[in-house]
């Protein structure tokens, strides 16, 4: 039997993205339903069967099922995990209430930091010692180990982290920690923190244990619970989990690791994105990712997303970093914004209009869904201007109600701040797109950017409706939107590469650097890598190296990709001027004096699969009528509406013009002129937009 369909599902705040690729009849079929909040493998489930039952594919054909989740975010931000133990070393109980030591806004009396996810009464130190060079300095104390353990298992605890001092440079201690308890109290889950970070930061290091044994049990339940629907359904095929930096592991390492999860479904749209720009050879391109409740920004260079190995997560103030929990782990680096379609517009105590953070979500969603909601949100909005067609919305599936969008409108936005309908509808687009840009700017200028130098890749059910607008803001000149726009993300699953990221501490000074240490350190991360990716030398497993650099004194470091193919090319001055190129690019200015290394990376992945997004064009005319829509910056006009579906590879359309399919659309001004690629691609250039 040959198996080679694949199954993306991305599991989002509103909707339920999948996409059905099957190579051999050249087949690429996107399905969209609302998200079950309460149960989310149910909308999983519905959706999948729906596929094969519309491509007309017998479910033991399906080769693998690749899931993104936001069960780890929510479970994080809801507080809803397991009761967590943590065992350190004496001494060191506090190492999670301490933290940093510094406050994360000093303007603010009242700020509070973000509680730890153990409270102090189940933080328990344990005797033994591990020095700073890993000798060990005092031996562990077993009885007191299995004493502490079976003290907080009577205070209810269901999952142990385990963070000893140094563990880093020596995790002995740590696994006969694991082993201990593994024997006096079988099945009870041990995150151990050298085998989550093992790096250099000890409050760091403890609060990623605590992260991950937090969400395990849920995690892992939830996975097998899914694997279980997957069989029952006659699917028995590999189902893999998409990681926060972008690539996709196995079912087990993601019952291991689940805090590696926590942003696995945004990062498959940055993904999706950089796919797209390595098609049309766009090297710098700006991924907007809108769905239902939130927009998520990120930036792609030469072909890839930015990445970042530091992450704050459940943050107290979402812009104020400090302010949330530090977690050692690499993700792609994004910004994400509460404006979505479902985010709910009204005004403040001050009588300014507010779009979000607040969502309407799946249930009930906006008022135009007929699903109980009652506050006015952006999908509202952008119904009564034009931008949504009510009879052909989710392909005639969920038919809007224009008419209670609009009352919503007037008793919630236009009434209290004397606006007319229409007034009211732009105002909370122009505001909602104002914080996308303003954020977009934000995020940009980090990294030195303008945002006028980026094309816009947009996507999600939202994106594409707000690309015009959000791109005049930004000055962007070029507008990207994919076919298939509206499952983007799970496009991004199906492209993904198999992926394992590791990181070893080993700080040294340039001149004094071990490379024979180093070169064993690498062996092992290879070797762990080839093991967990199941690399057999029939795919070509691509391997980068880099070390987390910094000058001495410094307290934090910056990656520099180490120079040459392999270790036996670098020498300490090839890494000093790759380290000072580095450094110059990201602050503009290089410093004197000394640098050493930190951690020393590895990113080992599997090339990803070739997924097309087009499809042959239907028959007919693609010309759909004409209707008035509210265009940013020009108010309403006499719009073509375009069927997306039958257009001809080829095409140039001068707008304004919308242009509409199953799971989005988008709308583009008088200045715009659009062609179409031949996967079906909206080019889309903004004349005058960069002046």
């Amino acid at each position: 039997m040959s198996r080679t369909v694949r199954i993306g599902v991305d599991v989002g705040g509103t909707f339920t993205d999948l996409l059905l690729h099957d190579p051999v009849r050249g087949l690429t079929w996107p399905g969209k339903l609302p998200t079950t909040p309460h149960a989310p493998h149910e909308a999983i489930t519905a959706g999948i069967a729906r596929l094969l039952e519309e491509t007309a594919t017998p479910a033991q054909d399906v080769a693998g099922v690749v899931h993104g989740t936001t069960l780890v975010t929510n479970t994080l931000l809801e507080r809803t995990g397991a009761v967590v133990g943590l065992l350190t070393t004496h001494g060191f109980r506090d190492i999670l209430e301490m933290a940093r030591e510094i406050r994360f806004d000093t303007t603010d009396l009242h700020a509070r930091p973000a509680a730890p996810l153990v409270p102090r009464r189940l933080c328990r130190g344990v005797r033994g010692r591990i020095g700073a060079d890993g000798t060990e300095l005092e031996p562990l104390d077993e009885a007191d180990v299995l004493a502490q353990a079976g003290d907080l298992l009577e205070h209810g605890v269901e999952a142990v982290a385990v963070a000893m001092l140094h563990a880093y440079r020596n995790d002995r201690h740590e696994r006969r920690v694991r082993r201990l308890l593994a024997r006096a109290h079988p099945g009870l889950p041990v995150t151990l923190s050298s085998a989550v970070a093992p790096v250099l930061g000890e409050y760091e290091r403890a609060s990623t244990a605590c992260l991950n044994a937090y969400v395990q049990p849920l995690v892992a339940r939830y996975l097998d619970a899914l694997r279980d629907d997957l069989l029952a359904m006659g699917i028995d095929a590999p189902l893999r989990v998409m990681l926060s930096g972008g690539g996709v592991t196995t079912l087990d390492e993601a019952k291991e690791f689940p805090f590696r999860l926590l942003e696995s479904g945004p990062a498959a749209g940055a993904i999706a994105a950089a796919a797209v720009a390595r098609r049309l050879g766009e090297p710098d391109v700006i991924s907007f990712d809108m769905g239902g409740t939130t927009a998520k920004i990120a930036m792609v260079s030469g072909g890839e997303p930015r990445r970042t190995h530091d992450f704050e997560a459940g943050r107290v103030d979402k812009f104020k970093p400090g302010s949330g929990l530090p977690i050692r782990l690499t993700v792609v680096d994004m910004i994400e914004i509460g404006s979505g379609g479902g985010s709910i517009a009204a005004p403040d105590s001050l009588g300014l209009l507010k779009v979000g953070p607040r969502s309407a979500g799946s249930v009930p969603g906006p008022v135009a869904y007929g699903r109980g909601g009652e506050q006015p949100t952006v999908t509202d909005a952008d119904l009564v201007l034009g931008h949504l067609d009510p009879a052909t919305f989710l392909g005639g599936e969920m038919r809007l109600r224009t008419t209670e969008a609009g009352k919503a409108l007037d008793r919630g936005v236009a009434e209290p701040l004397g606006l007319d309908r229409i007034g009211a509808a732009a105002g909370i687009v122009e505001v909602a797109t104002a914080g996308m840009a303003a954020a977009a700017r934000m995020h940009l200028s980090e990294h030195g950017s303008d945002p006028s130098d980026f094309t816009l890749v947009a996507f999600g059910g939202a994106g594409p409706v707000h690309a015009y607008g959000l791109a005049k803001q930004l000055k962007i000149a070029r507008i990207v939107v994919p076919m298939r726009a509206g499952v983007m993300s799970a496009y991004g699953f199906l492209v993904a590469p198999a992926t394992v990221d590791q990181a070893r501490s080993l700080p040294s000074a340039l001149t004094g650097i071990d490379w024979d240490r180093v070169a064993a350190v690498y062996d092992e991360m290879t070797a762990h890598a080839t093991a967990v990716l199941g690399a057999d030398g029939t795919e070509e497993l691509r391997v980068r190296r880099s070390a987390d650099m910094r000058y001495v004194g410094q307290g934090f470091e910056i990656e520099v990709e180490l120079p040459g193919s392999g270790l036996g090319q670098v020498d300490a001055g090839r890494l000093q001027r790759a380290f000072g190129e580095a450094y110059r690019a990201t602050f503009g200015r290089c410093l004197d004096g000394p640098a050493e290394v930190v951690n020393w990376r590895l990113s080992a992945r599997l090339p990803g699969h070739g997924v097309t997004l087009g499809c042959e064009p239907a028959t007919g005319d693609p010309r759909r009528g004409v209707r008035d829509v509210w265009i940013p910056g020009h108010g309403r006009l006499e719009a073509t509406v375009w069927d997306r579906y039958r257009l001809r590879p080829g095409t140039e359309i001068a707008g304004p013009a919308v242009f509409e399919e199953r799971e989005s659309s988008c709308c583009f001004g008088p200045e715009c002129r659009i062609r179409v690629d031949p996967e079906l691609t909206l080019l889309v250039d903004v004349e005058g937009a960069g002046s």
